[in-house]
């Protein structure tokens, strides 16, 4: 995998205050006189998929607000084999565990092409000391990435490998407009619901033969969402 560095990602400053997600990602509280107070440039990566944001152990030094696309977080057992622990996607921030001096505690992978803005750590916590709404907004990305580390623990490493399948395709359509959804390698879904490659393989054939899954592109799939809710209830 590919680490993309500051040079070959940068593609200059982020025009923030006419985001269209800035009501949504990390900096919405941040008002006119607050970006006045930013030194330094709040960048944009581009990154195709398999590029690296950041990997485990690296210092700690910058926050990211995934604009668009999908990043998985990667933690490594003993005997090499990978478990994607949480899936990053729009609006989410990366690296969190920098506000606290430590270094990042996973590799953070693009599975699908991802904008995410980034602004070093030092700028986060200076303004966070004089804007309450921007500490409050951190508090609560604290809050949702516990939620769905919980959420993970409890709905997709238990249960037979159709339920986790299932609570998986689920999750990546909640709260989005449409019932379609495109699909990772069987590795990584395996690496995501604690099963084996060919498990997960087994379980989307299956899937497909049923029409639980029906591919409108290539890798692009829409959910019969009631019939998969029955199997992950089970």
């Amino acid at each position: 995998m590919k680490f993309i560095s500051d040079k070959e990602a940068w593609e200059g400053e982020a025009d923030c205050l006419s985001c269209t997600l800035r009501n949504s990602v990390l900096f919405a509280g941040l008002e006119e006189k607050d970006f006045d107070q930013i030194h330094q440039p709040i960048d944009i990566y581009t990154l195709p998929p398999g590029a690296t944001l950041y990997r485990a152990g690296d210092r700690g030094d910058r926050l990211f607000t995934i604009r668009s696309g999908i990043l998985k977080l990667v933690q490594y057992l003993p005997d090499g084999t990978q478990r994607i622990v949480r899936l990053l996607r729009s609006t989410d921030v990366a690296g969190l565990e920098a506000l606290l001096g430590q270094p990042y505690q996973h590799d953070a992978v693009v599975l699908q092409p991802t904008q995410a803005c980034t602004l070093p750590v030092s700028v986060v916590q200076a303004l966070s000391e004089t804007n309450p709404a921007l500490h409050k907004e951190l508090l609560s990305r604290w809050q949702k990435a516990l939620e769905e580390a919980d959420a993970w623990l409890t709905e997709l490493s238990t249960g037979s490998a159709k339920q986790r399948v299932a609570r998986l395709l689920l999750r990546m359509v909640r709260n989005e407009q449409t019932s379609e959804c495109t699909l990772f390698s069987r590795e990584d879904m395996g690496a995501m619901l604690g099963i084996t490659t060919e498990t997960a393989s087994r379980t989307i054939a299956e899937f497909k033969r049923k029409s639980l899954l029906v591919e409108t592109r290539p890798n692009h799939f829409l959910l019969d969402i009631r019939n998969l809710e029955h199997i992950a209830e089970d």
